[in-house]
C-alpha cells in the first residue's frame, strides 16, 4: 500500500533534498509495488523516487534496484543513486517525461513497442536472481524455461512514451524465461486496449518468438493464465484484478473455440 510523501522521516527527505535540491513531490497515480513512488524536483532536476520500509517492500526494491542496474538498456531508466536512512531504502531512477503508451489497434505507440520487444528478444537475463516462470506466474511449462531477460508487466502504465523514444519502467518483477513469455503475457493489455483476441494474436505473431513456440503450449499457457486470475477475481475485489480475469479468459475462449477446433478439423480424415 502506498504511503504519502509526507510521511517519510526527516532523515530521507533530508537526504532527497540534498541529492536534488529540493523534495516537490508529485504521487505516481498508478503501481503499488513501492511504498513511496513520486516524482520529485528539486534545483538539480527531477528524479522519480521510490522508497520502501518493510521487509516485503525493501526485498522487492532491492530486488528492482538490482535488475536496474543490470538492464541498463536503451529502454530502461537509469539509477541516479540510491541510499539507506532510518530504516528506508530510497532509490532514485532516472526521470521518464511523456504519456503513458497507447496500445489501442493501429496506435503508433505500437510499432515503438515491437521495437522495444525486439531488443528485449535478444536481451540475456543478468545473473541477479531473476524470478523463474513458475515462480513469477505460478504455474510452468518446460517450454517456458529460457535465458532470457522478460519483464512480464508490459502494460501501458508501465510503457512512457519520450521524446527519446519508449521507456520501460518497474522492474520490480523480472524473470528469466523463453522470449515468447513476454509475448504471451502482453495479450491481456493488447485485449485490454482495444484488440480482440485474433487482433492481438495477428500482432504478435509479426515477432519471430511468436512463431518459434508449439501453438498447443500457447494453449496451456493461456488456459493456466486463466484460471489464475479467475480464482484471484473470485477472492478479491480489485477491478484491475477482475479486469485481468475478463482479459486473460478472453483470450482462452478465442484458444479453445478457434484453435483446438481447427485442429481437431485437421486430424479428420477425408470422407471418400
Amino acid at each position: 500500500m502506498r504511503t504519502d510523501w509526507t510521511a517519510l522521516p526527516e532523515a530521507v527527505t533530508k537526504e532527497v533534498a540534498d541529492r536534488i535540491g529540493g523534495t516537490h513531490a508529485i504521487p505516481a497515480r498508478t503501481g503499488d509495488h513501492a511504498e513511496i513512488a513520486a516524482t520529485v524536483t528539486g534545483t538539480n532536476g527531477t528524479v522519480f523516487v521510490k522508497a520502501a520500509h518493510s521487509d516485503f517492500g525493501i526485498r522487492s526494491l532491492r530486488f528492482e534496484l538490482r535488475v536496474s542496474e543490470a538492464v541498463n538498456g536503451p529502454h530502461s531508466p537509469a539509477v541516479q543513486w540510491h541510499f539507506e536512512t532510518a530504516g528506508w531504502l530510497v532509490v532514485g531512477f532516472e526521470h521518464c517525461d511523456g504519456p503513458h503508451a497507447d496500445l489501442s489497434p493501429g496506435s503508433p505507440d505500437l510499432d515503438l513497442l515491437g521495437e522495444a520487444l525486439a531488443t528485449l528478444g535478444r536481451t540475456p537475463a543478468p545473473d541477479v536472481g531473476l524470478f523463474s516462470p513458475k515462480g513469477r506466474l505460478g504455474f510452468e511449462h518446460p517450454a517456458m524455461g529460457g535465458d532470457t531477460l522478460v519483464h512480464t508487466d508490459l502494460g501501458p502504465a508501465n510503457l512512457i512514451v519520450t521524446p527519446g523514444g519508449l521507456r520501460i519502467v518497474d522492474w520490480a518483477m523480472a524473470t528469466k524465461a523463453a522470449p515468447w513469455v513476454e509475448l504471451a503475457m502482453l495479450v491481456p493489455w493488447l485485449i485490454g486496449s482495444g484488440h480482440t483476441s485474433e487482433q492481438a494474436e495477428n500482432w504478435l505473431a509479426q515477432r519471430s518468438a511468436w512463431d518459434m513456440v508449439d501453438p498447443s503450449v500457447l494453449d496451456d499457457f493461456a488456459a493456466k493464465n486463466a484460471e489464475k486470475w479467475t480464482l484471484k477475481a473470485g477472492q478479491n475485489t480489485a477491478g484491475w484484478m477482475r479486469d485481468l480475469a475478463d482479459w486473460t479468459g478472453q483470450w482462452w475462449t478465442y484458444r479453445r473455440t478457434t484453435y483446438q477446433q481447427v485442429r481437431a478439423e485437421c486430424m479428420i480424415p477425408a470422407s471418400h
